[in-house]
């Protein structure tokens, strides 16, 4: 296993360790953008290889929940809402990356950026985009 303090150093978007990245998706009717949003994490999730697992809260209720595993082995946690998601604090301790959903549809390469910049700090780190 890993230790934690090995599990600090992440290099993003090399090949030589996977980034794993656990997000929530959630706008306030929670329908098109809940879905949009996550959507374009996946795409960018391949296109720059790394793994995300993504949990939707919309109408259709909490669907792909984030367990206290994913949590755990998450290299970062990012909100991507317009409202404020469910359970919050259960990623109190872990680098988030919150942003709007329209940031993250309309300019990717922001969140790219973003999201190499929360890996530089330290785990209980939080980043407003």
């Amino acid at each position: 296993m890993m230790s934690r303090a090995a599990k600090d150093e992440v290099h993003p978007f090399s090949s030589e360790r996977n980034l794993y990245i656990v997000a929530v998706t959630a706008c306030a009717t929670g329908v098109a953008h809940t879905y949009m949003a996550a959507e374009q994490l996946e795409k960018l999730a391949k296109t720059y290889n790394f793994s995300i697992k993504i949990e939707t809260q919309g109408v259709l209720g909490l669907k792909n929940q984030i367990s206290g595993k994913n949590i755990l082995d998450a290299d970062l946690v990012i909100i991507a809402s317009d409202i404020t998601i469910d359970q919050p604090l259960r990623f109190e301790g872990c680098r988030v990356l919150n942003i709007c959903i329209n940031s993250l549809l309309l300019r990717p390469a922001d969140v790219i950026s973003a999201i190499r910049k929360s890996l530089s700090l330290p785990r209980g780190n939080v980043i407003d985009l």
